[in-house]
């Protein structure tokens, strides 16, 4: 059991975790990710670790409240518990010496982007973030990335806050005004990475893309976080979650994470485990 210290919401359907899970925190590194189960019953749900404290022994998860596993997470307070935290798992981030890079994030995406960032600034680069949201009400993360960051841009769709327009808006502006960037890692939902990547690809920026499909066992062995890339098949969870964007074929990723939206809606309509069990039986005659 993985003992919640600290609960804040910090947008709506928006909630920060921090956790009692040591070895995570001794081990983790930037850009790698954990898989919780909120008790026996609950799917297993793959969350990027947003900060750790290695001496308190504590990570920090930010959730978007979206599915049925999501809203049995929210019930929990500080002082309960969660049975399962399974981590660090996959690759950490590589993005070698890079002079100058860019952080591209979008939404619940943006608090991984904190620890990258951190990294690219410790190997000597001068970053800059780019973080974008629906509204201004749903922005989160910004005096973090600020304190981080060499320089901040804060994006909104509907022009609540900051610069008025998506993300990659100030990416192509910064890149067709002649400026040099070494890397651009980017966060948040496939269609943003998507689009980030065709932004960055006319010039040859190496980008990398931090991919979040399907995941069940974390290990490779079920086969269901398979993606594309360069033509070749790898597993997210154990060959990413991190790879060379200008390579996935993001149009498979999008088809596979629409799999199980069914399901996943019947789920959320039929509530608690134990409804949700009843109408499987139903549904089986």
């Amino acid at each position: 059991m993985f003992k919640i210290l600290d609960k804040q919401e910090l947008a709506e359907s928006i909630i920060e975790y921090t956790i009692e899970a040591r070895d995570i925190a001794r081990h983790h590194h930037a850009g790698q990710f954990c898989i919780i189960r909120v008790h026996s019953h609950c799917e297993r749900i793959p969350l990027s670790i947003a900060e750790t404290n290695s001496q308190a022994g504590t990570i920090t998860l930010v959730v978007q409240i979206a599915g049925h596993s999501t809203q049995e997470l929210a019930q929990l307070e500080a002082g309960d518990s969660i049975l399962d935290v399974v981590g660090p798992l996959g690759q950490p981030t590589k993005i070698g010496s890079p002079r100058r890079g860019i952080f591209v994030g979008g939404g619940v995406g943006v608090p991984a982007g904190s620890s990258m960032v951190r990294q690219m600034k410790q190997a000597g680069a001068q970053v800059l973030a780019i973080i974008g949201f629906r509204s201004k009400d749903l922005i989160i993360y910004e005096e973090k990335m600020r304190a981080v960051a060499d320089e901040l841009v804060v994006t909104t769709d509907d022009g609540s806050y900051g610069y008025h327009g998506l993300v990659t808006e100030p990416l192509q502006e910064r890149l067709a005004a002649g400026e040099k960037y070494d890397v651009v890692i980017t966060v948040g939902p496939v269609v943003m990475m998507r689009a980030v990547a065709e932004v960055t690809r006319p010039y040859g920026t190496h980008t990398i893309a931090s991919l979040n499909p399907i995941m069940v066992d974390g290990t490779g062995m079920c086969g269901a976080c398979r993606v594309t890339v360069g033509g070749e098949t790898k597993f997210a969870c154990v060959d990413g979650p991190e790879f060379d964007a200008h390579q996935v074929d993001f149009a498979e990723l999008a088809q596979r994470l629409e799999i199980y939206r069914d399901e996943e809606l019947r789920a959320h309509e039929a509530g608690p485990h134990e409804c949700r069990l009843e109408q499987a039986l139903k549904e089986l005659g």
